[in-house]
């Protein structure tokens, strides 16, 4: 249960810098972990899914709650996130 703890610490720490960099900030996040080999790994995806994003400036949400909200434009939501991912 260790190691779990150090890896979510870390991830949070590198996902935290990441999209600061992007005018992202990461609310909160979930993750599954799971064993291979006998070693702990990160077994979930990093995503609109499993984590709350907000835009830094405006506030507004870029993740499923959107949908769980029913805010609307979901889709475009999620555009945006790939739209800074990949530097756009």
């Amino acid at each position: 249960m260790e190691q779990v703890k150090t890896y979510s610490f870390r991830i949070n720490d590198i996902l935290k810098s990441y999209l600061d960099e992007l005018g992202i900030e990461l609310i909160d996040f979930k993750l599954e972990f799971g064993r291979f080999d006998g070693k702990v790994i990160l077994a979930d995806e990093i995503s609109p899914d499993t984590c709350r994003f907000w835009d830094k400036t405006t506030g507004k949400k870029l993740d499923k709650d959107r949908f769980r909200r029913d805010l609307g434009d979901v889709e475009e939501a999620y555009h945006e996130i790939i739209r800074r991912l990949m530097g756009e």
